[in-house]
């Protein structure tokens, strides 16, 4: 057999399997990831509040238009913060549309507290947005997010009006004016970024209040308002499975996160009794019982004669 054809051929053959090992090579690394954007990490329901554990950064090999880019690896060594805060540009966003596990985050499908249409979206039907200012609670403290739901709760002190003579177990009283209220944005004290506002660093002074936006009912709003010509107003965390097992299996409104569920509004004359005074600090009821005091016996004059003198009259 000539020796020539054999080699044309097996040079063929080899040319060949190069070309297609290239062309594999090639895919696979065209194929590679070249960057990571911001996706749900859950699937995402219209009017959902976004917060941190419902994002996470996924690779891609293409970057479209709109999505959240992660900082490349130089951005971040000098300044790894960049991580973090390109993640929380995004907390307290609501949703326009549904969104699917691993889907990306697209700056069109969001709205941010303070742009104009916001509370258009995030509001549900029927329902009032109202902003109060937190002198005390989760609110000052860090503690809340968009997304949360509070517990409004009143404290009243009467030791300055005309409740002054009120004995001091009856002096302070707190109660809860309204429940399960869900949390819109909270505005920072300098009134930046309201969607996440900033914490204060370990000994730095902490600022006095922040003003909290609700999503309530027409009778809720007036409730508050009330609330707030009588006393100090504060916020109370409640744990997340108190309403989302709360949330209706099925419904004919439209699609809307679970955790949106309506608020609960208790009547004046059926709520949980407020607590005193005298029920926080037992030491008042002490402090409120009046101390015995001394009673000096009347004095008794007898006269003898011309002789005057004055006895106390004992006590029988």
């Amino acid at each position: 057999m000539p020796t020539k054809p054999i080699v044309a051929t097996l040079f063929v053959v080899s040319l060949v399997a190069s070309a297609v090992v290239l062309t594999h090579m090639a895919s696979q690394k065209g194929d590679a990831p070249k960057a990571q954007i911001l996706a749900t990490t859950v699937p995402l329901l219209q009017g959902t509040l976004l917060r941190e554990q419902d994002v996470s950064w996924q690779a891609v090999a293409e970057i479209q238009p709109g999505e959240i880019v992660r900082p490349n690896a130089s951005a971040l060594e000098a300044n790894p913060e960049l991580d973090g805060q390109t993640k929380a540009s995004v907390y307290g966003a609501v949703l326009r549309h549904e969104l699917a596990a691993g889907e990306p985050i697209r700056r069109s499908a969001i709205v941010k507290p303070g742009e104009r249409d916001f509370l258009q979206v995030v509001l549900v039907p029927g329902e009032r947005a109202i902003s109060i200012p937190v002198t005390t609670g989760g609110a000052s403290t860090g503690l809340l997010s968009p997304g949360d739901r509070v517990d409004v709760l009143l404290t009243q002190n009467f030791k300055n009006d005309g409740a002054a003579n009120a004995p001091l177990t009856r002096r302070s009283v707190a109660e809860t004016v309204v429940e399960s209220l869900r949390v819109l944005a909270i505005d920072s004290p300098d009134g930046s970024n309201p969607a996440s506002p900033a914490k204060p660093t370990a000994g730095a002074a902490t600022p006095f209040g922040r003003t909290v936006t609700l999503e309530v009912t027409a009778e809720q709003a007036e409730q508050i308002n009330v609330a707030q010509e009588l006393g100090k107003l504060s916020l109370t965390l409640r744990s997340a499975t108190d309403y989302a097992s709360a949330a209706p299996a099925t419904s004919t409104a439209p699609s809307i996160a679970p955790s949106i569920v309506k608020a609960v509004a208790r009547p004046v004359d059926g709520h949980v009794r407020p607590t005193w005074a005298g029920d926080v600090s037992p030491a008042l009821l002490g402090a409120a019982v009046e101390k015995p005091t001394a009673i000096t016996p009347p004095s008794v004059t007898v006269i003898h004669g011309s002789n005057k003198t004055e006895t106390i009259k004992p006590e029988s």
